[in-house]
């Protein structure tokens, strides 16, 4: 008899270990991403992808590093991702706990009175006298998972904190990058000032010159106004200058939460000239689902919605927990400890649902459909990303390009500038002449200045672009090996 009962309670025990590895709904498989195989207008090169959480370090700046530095300890909104984060790990240890027995403890002391006429009297005197109650014990409930509803809790749970991650990580890359952005376009303004600046004094110049030939009988009205006028003219261009490298101070102090005009003293030895920048590794296509937070994002937004079509299935079965409550129970205080107190409950509790009007079919509904439009999101989110490196590839490859020839055209035209003011010196050439040429060599020096700004933000755009700026790698030199081996800055697309 004994031996039967050990059969029957291993057997049990046996099928309830094998119920409890039964999970429902469709496992997650991780999507594949459709991308090229190869970069579309760069050279390979046997490089990886360059661009660890050190990705500023190749500007030669270190007034830019420190700010990245400060930006990724200080910026408000990379804190908020960070708390965003610690948020999620807790709602998951939430779910977490729901794996696990609850247990509790309860006690209570209580002075009552029945009516004689109402229901029986559990006290047993009839709704005579008053009675006590005291009551002390532990009680315990823990759901048996049986079809998998708490592991696909848990699996969309742990999704979820994926999500805050590399929500966190997209915040600190586009926060470095804005960072990058304002330093940059604040160096071009200050190039831009002090392009001016060295204009309005040859403009000075000129005007003195021309003022004392007008007073020799030499240069006309006409020739004095002109040169007035040049120098008006860029007067005029110097404040909006100076407002403009105060917004770009401020717009830098508000990424590093700092408040308006705390970074001047910082900002005040800001490179003014455009160095060669090293040629970079853009890295495999099929390597951008590694690195882009917006990627791993909508991929562990897919698989929450998979784990969540399990925990709708699971719904439509029974709950069954396992339900235990031991204490004690006494009329009087004092024999509250005595063993004859002593109470106690156990047993499964089965909760199936019969009716619900429909909802348990609707829930399960939209979860298939949420995972459609999570597979259908990630399928975009990796489209729209190939799309931004290809436009970011192409506006650095152009950028470089237009320098090029604009760096010709402020030579020949600062060359034509001295050649003018010498022969208006000489009497050769009109006012006009070299008041003109003056315009053209300004222009230049200006589009050059803009282009080389350009050039330097497209290639922090490019670093965004291939989900640079969080992810460490065990070898940074790929960008060092690759302009070593190229000779010239460029673009190279790595191959392994």
């Amino acid at each position: 008899m004994t031996g039967a009962v050990q059969w029957r309670a291993l057997s049990l025990g046996a099928l309830c270990v094998a119920l409890s590895a039964c999970t429902l709904g469709p496992d997650f498989v991780r999507p594949a991403a459709a991308l090229p195989t190869r970069w579309d207008g760069v050279a390979v090169e046997h490089d990886a992808f360059a661009s660890d959480a050190q990705w500023w370090a190749g500007f030669e700046d270190p007034t830019l590093a420190a700010l990245a530095v400060q930006a990724r300890l200080a910026n408000l909104d990379i804190q908020l991702a960070a708390n965003r984060v610690q948020q999620s790990r807790a709602a998951r240890g939430v779910s977490a706990a729901d794996r696990l027995p609850a247990l509790g403890a309860t006690a209570s002391g209580v002075r009552a009175r029945n009516s004689e006429v109402g229901l029986s009297d559990p006290s047993g005197h009839g709704g005579r006298e008053d009675y006590g109650l005291f009551q002390a014990g532990i009680g315990l409930s823990w759901e048996l998972d049986l079809w998998g509803r708490v592991r696909r809790q848990l699996e969309a749970a742990d999704a979820r904190v994926r999500i805050a991650d590399e929500d966190a990580h997209a915040v600190q890359t586009v926060a470095l990058a804005e960072t990058a952005r304002s330093y940059l376009q604040l160096r071009a303004t200050r190039q831009l000032l002090a392009i001016t600046e060295d204009n309005l004094r040859i403009a000075r110049d000129i005007a003195r010159l021309t003022g004392a030939r007008q007073r020799q009988g030499v240069a006309s009205t006409l020739q004095v106004a002109s040169a007035a006028a040049q120098v008006a003219a860029l007067e005029a261009r110097v404040a909006p200058l100076q407002h403009r490298d105060a917004q770009l101070r401020n717009a830098l102090a508000m990424l590093l939460g700092q408040p308006p005009h705390a970074l001047d003293a910082q900002l005040a030895d800001a490179r003014r000239d455009w160095p060669a920048l090293p040629a970079m590794a853009t890295g495999l296509p099929s390597e951008l689902a590694e690195r882009r937070p917006d990627i791993r994002r909508a991929e562990a937004a897919l698989h929450a919605a998979t784990a969540a079509i399990g925990v709708a299935k699971a719904s439509f079965l029974p709950r069954i927990s396992l339900t235990g409550d031991a204490g004690f129970q006494s009329q009087q205080l004092d024999a509250l400890d005595g063993w004859n107190a002593h109470r106690f409950s156990i047993g499964p509790a089965i909760s199936l649902p019969l009716f619900q009007g429909g909802r348990l079919k609707a829930t399960l509904a939209v979860s298939r459909l949420q995972q459609q439009q999570a597979a259908m999101q990630f399928q975009r989110t990796v489209l729209q990303a190939w799309h931004e490196v290809d436009d970011a590839i192409d506006g650095y490859a152009a950028e470089q390009q237009r320098g090029a020839a604009l760096q010709e055209a402020v030579a020949e035209s600062e060359r034509a500038l001295g050649a003018a003011r010498r022969q208006y010196q000489a009497g050769v050439v009109d006012m006009l002449d070299v008041l003109s040429t003056q315009r053209i060599a300004l222009d230049n020096q200006a589009a050059l200045a803009n282009s080389q700004a350009a050039a330097a933000i497209a290639r922090v755009d490019l670093y965004r672009a291939l989900g640079g700026g969080w992810q460490p790698v065990a070898d940074g030199a790929g960008a060092s090996r690759a302009s070593s081996a190229s000779g010239a800055p460029g673009l190279h697309a790595s191959a392994r």
